[in-house]
């Protein structure tokens, strides 16, 4: 079976979706081909009564002790960096990117994920009370032992992950190499803020881009790509992105979707998943609908026709 360009982001697994559903939905996902999980150790501190995250690593935990050999099937990464030191205290009061707080959080993320190692780790939000040269030096040295397999950046504004690069390189570790951050086919205005997103640098710029398709060895994740259902729910649409280029790129859309048979999202994710540079999208679904419809817009392709007409509407 062939592997899909698609990530399951399990953020709500174990607080606002319960077990039992989010276990049919990582089963439905792995038996359609579906290899990458996304998680963090700070998911959903929000939506627990707890104040504090790993529901969504424990879940996937006791799914994976479930299922002998599923492990090997996967490819796993987490997060940290955003978790609440003291319940209600996000953000001032969160852990950070200390080597301290990175050490300890791969330990957590281990022991609640039950494995000895991620494929993934990312720095899940900037910390500049923290040495810029300790982050990078505690992540490169979870990749030379054999904890961790690869380094990615959410988050983060695109001059410190180029330092951070320089800084690895220049010690000769291991360094980022890869980026997660909001992007869709819809962008919103420049400089608006959309409440309730705390990242100052949460979306995918177009420079970020540009570094991705510059630079060979970099990989660029992209979160809520269907804008939290707003596609096909215009009312969840957030007036961040009410301007002359959503109403003309949605037309467009529609057109290409309507000659495609296909829904809006569908379309959106062939997008994503079919440019230049390839962006890999983290689906976060509620029930199997939503996700086989996520499932069938990876694996569609875009013609050159469809894809200029979309590219050009802006």
């Amino acid at each position: 079976m062939e592997k899909l360009n698609v990530v399951l982001g399990t953020m709500h697994f174990g607080t606002k979706l319960p077990e039992r559903e989010s276990r049919e939905l990582l089963d439905r996902f792995v038996d359609a081909g579906g290899t990458m999980l996304d998680t963090a150790d700070c998911y959903a501190f929000w939506g627990s009564h707890t104040g504090f995250g790993g529901q969504s690593e424990e879940i996937i935990g006791r799914w994976l002790a479930d299922r002998p050999g599923m492990r090997e099937r996967l490819y796993i990464s987490t997060k940290v960096g955003a978790e609440p030191t003291v319940a209600g205290g996000f953000p001032e009061r969160k852990q950070g990117l200390s080597a301290a707080a990175i050490r300890q959080g791969i330990q957590g993320s281990l022991k609640r994920l039950g494995v000895d190692r991620v494929d993934m780790y990312w720095a899940h939000m900037e910390d500049r009370t923290a040495d810029l040269q300790e982050t990078v030096s505690a992540f490169g040295d979870l990749v030379t032992d054999g904890t961790v397999g690869r380094l990615g950046v959410c988050n983060h504004p695109l001059w410190m992950v180029e330092r951070a690069r320089r800084i690895a390189e220049a010690d000769g570790i291991a360094g980022y190499t890869a980026i997660q951050h909001s992007y869709s086919y819809l962008l919103p205005r420049p400089l608006a803020r959309i409440e309730g997103k705390v990242h100052r640098f949460g979306n995918l710029t177009d420079d970020m881009v540009d570094y991705v398709q510059s630079n060979d060895d970099m990989w660029a994740w992209a979160y809520t790509p269907l804008l939290e259902g707003a596609y096909s729910k215009p009312e969840r649409m957030h007036e961040a992105y009410d301007h002359p280029g959503t109403t003309r790129r949605l037309a467009v859309l529609d057109e290409v979707a309507t000659e495609l048979g296909a829904t809006r999202n569908q379309v959106v994710l062939a997008w994503l998943t079919g440019g230049e540079p390839t962006i890999t999208p983290i689906v976060g679904v509620s029930g199997a609908e939503q996700l086989d419809e996520a499932l069938a817009g990876v694996a569609m392709e875009l013609n050159q026709e469809h894809r200029a007409r979309l590219d050009a509407a802006s």
